[in-house]
């Protein structure tokens, strides 16, 4: 019963965190409407892949955290300077994501498969949104950091992220889609939601002073 338990919440959880537009599933449906569906689906595949690493070491964090809560202190001064830095990131640095791919430029679908691993490591925020679920979920016994129970939880994981992102390289298809959806700059959207949870953040520090 707990692993079905773990598995539910992985891939819901999964599927939840994947629906406002990021990086990664904006990615996808680009892809798609550019590329293909396949094409889309092979990136959201090595998506995957990343993801089902990083649960897994945010669910090993989680654990530890679940026995030592002296530490969330630290770690959570620690996720703000993180989560500043990331938003600066995307705010003035990161390139403007409406630039289109030269139509030169071909890509084939084994590049396509590592490029979904390589966007996805660069997305550093489904550590600290796995260690927040488990540990809110644990604390209430609905979720177990038993090896079979966390095993359960990484490969939901990864089946909540593919099914979302399959759904964005579905239903984003059309020229119209395109030009409405894509007419801004996905860095801002990222930057936005990093910056919400920076100010998050940084109300809990101050509440525990």
């Amino acid at each position: 019963m707990t692993i079905l338990l773990n598995f539910v919440i992985g891939f819901l959880a999964a599927l939840v965190g994947v629906i406002p537009p990021g990086l990664l599933n904006m990615s996808a449906a680009k892809i798609s409407m550019k590329t293909g569906r396949r094409s889309a689906l092979l990136f959201s595949a090595g998506v995957c892949v990343t993801v089902c690493i990083q649960t897994y070491i945010a669910l090993l964090f989680a654990r530890y955290l679940d026995m030592h809560p002296e530490v969330v202190d630290f770690l959570q001064k620690t996720a703000l300077g993180i989560f500043v830095c990331i938003t600066v990131y995307f705010f003035f640095i990161a390139k403007d994501t409406r630039r289109d791919v030269p139509k030169s430029v071909k890509r084939s679908k084994s590049n396509r498969f590592f490029y979904g691993i390589f966007l996805a490591a660069l997305n550093l925020l489904p550590l600290p949104y796995w260690v927040y679920i488990s540990v809110t979920f644990s604390a209430f016994g609905w979720f177990s950091f038993g090896q079979p129970e966390l095993w359960a939880a990484v490969v939901a994981s990864g089946i909540g992220t593919f099914a979302m992102l399959a759904i964005y390289a579905q239903f984003f298809r059309k020229k119209e889609e395109e030009r409405r959806v894509f007419n801004m700059n996905i860095n801002y959207v990222i930057g936005f939601l990093t910056l919400v949870i920076s100010i998050i953040t940084l109300v809990k520090i101050l509440n525990n002073l």
